[in-house]
């Protein structure tokens, strides 16, 4: 079992900078691939960043591209997403999810992959 708390979202401008935490519980986090997700009023949850077990591999959507960066610190068991260049469409809740990994380089973009959610955090960016 894992559990995820998310945090760092707040109100930003456009073209800021935020970087959002995600904390894990369990003992076998390190073994487990993670993702970020985001949802905006009115529409579905979208994928915004994956990252591998070992950490080695990371996917992003087009839409983020360049401009965030996920990373994870297995020390602290903690998954990171750094948003720079904000913009008023990054507006939104952000989810972080992790499902367990069957291989280091293991990594996963659809949300119905993932077996555990955090609560999320609200992100805003004003024009």
């Amino acid at each position: 079992q894992v559990q995820l708390v998310e945090s760092g979202g707040g109100l930003v401008q456009a073209g800021g900078s935020l970087r959002l935490s995600c904390a894990a519980s369990g003992r076998t986090f390190s073994t487990y691939a993670m993702g970020w997700f985001r949802q905006a009023p009115g529409q579905e949850r979208e994928f915004v960043a994956a990252i591998s077990w070992s950490g080695g591999t990371t996917s992003y959507s087009d839409s983020v591209k360049g401009r965030f960066t996920i990373s994870r610190d297995y020390a602290k068991n903690t998954v990171y997403l750094q948003m720079n260049r904000l913009k008023p469409e990054d507006t939104a809740v952000y989810y972080c999810a992790a499902v367990p990994a069957p291989s280091l380089r293991y990594i996963v973009s659809t949300e119905d992959k993932y077996h555990y959610w955090g609560q999320g955090t609200q992100v805003t960016v004003s024009s």
